[in-house]
């Protein structure tokens, strides 16, 4: 698969305010291209709203951002084209009823229909299904997937597949496009600890190729560059909402050191989302 060039991922001051207060606030960081960021923090700390917020898909309400360049707010259509979400509760989750063939065959039409150009387009179609398989594997490759090892391969269903292998699914659909830029919610929920490794040096070796990758996650590895969100109880008015986005009543702090903690989906965090008219 040919490395995308990663985006360079930077913010001062960054802050998403909405109905409930403040999501998160006060952050910064400055992460090269083909970095590991781990966004780490407890269930309702404003990880996942912060993971949007950075992908162009909620507007952040105080200070600045830019990713690959782009700055946010004002450029987040752009942003959002060059990042890709892997599974994102609410946002972007794999369908139960879909085998592993059928996510990856609908990703791979998306890709060629929103992203190709007119000449692609227009190519036969032996040539258009072959340059899919070549996208699908390279991207099952990058993710660690092997369908063949699945109890019914490709046939198998996401109802029947294992947390790990659901998210080594999620990221390889992500991947297909190419992106610069990977945001992964929940990254350790549910994984025993040797699961949490393998996942982890599945998204390690996804920054090794060149890919920024923003992980959610209860406790951050070593070696990533890491922002810790903290749960402070707002003494902004709550009532007051704003067109923004955001659900938790949380402040944002960074640390580069990990700590502990549940990980746990923000409650709200859809919600949030939709409020932001970034479907």
């Amino acid at each position: 698969m040919d490395s995308p060039h990663g985006a360079s991922v930077t913010a001062e001051n960054f802050g998403l305010k909405g109905p409930r207060g403040w999501a998160f606030r006060g952050l910064g960081i400055d992460a090269g291209p083909g970095s590991l960021v781990a966004i780490e923090g407890t269930s309702g700390s404003g990880r996942t709203c912060l993971l949007l917020a950075l992908t162009g898909r909620m507007r952040p309400t105080e200070g600045q951002a830019k990713v690959g360049g782009l700055r946010l707010p004002r450029k987040m259509a752009a942003v959002r084209r060059i990042a890709a979400l892997g599974p994102v509760p609410g946002v972007s989750e794999l369908d139960p009823a879909f085998t592993v063939a059928e996510h990856l065959r609908e990703r791979a039409l998306l890709q060629r229909r929103f992203d190709g150009s007119l000449r692609a387009l227009l190519r036969p179609r032996a040539e258009r299904i072959a340059t899919a398989r070549e996208r699908i594997d390279a991207a099952l490759d990058a993710a660690g997937l092997d369908p063949e090892t699945l109890p019914k391969a490709g046939r198998t269903s996401v109802r029947d597949l294992e947390r790990l292998e659901a998210l080594r699914l999620s990221i390889a659909l992500a991947l297909i496009g190419g992106p610069r830029l990977l945001a992964v919610d929940d990254t350790d929920l549910k994984l025993s600890d040797a699961e949490r490794a393998e996942a982890w040096d599945l998204l390690r070796s996804v920054a090794d190729s060149g890919t920024t990758v923003l992980a959610v996650c209860s406790q951050a590895p070593e070696g990533a560059i890491t922002l810790r969100t903290h749960s402070t109880h707002s003494t902004d008015d709550a009532n007051g909402a704003d067109s923004t986005g955001g659900t938790d009543d949380d402040t944002a702090g960074t640390t580069t050191q990990p700590t502990t903690g549940d990980t746990t989906t923000e409650e709200g965090t859809a919600d949030a989302f939709a409020e932001t008219g970034r479907a």
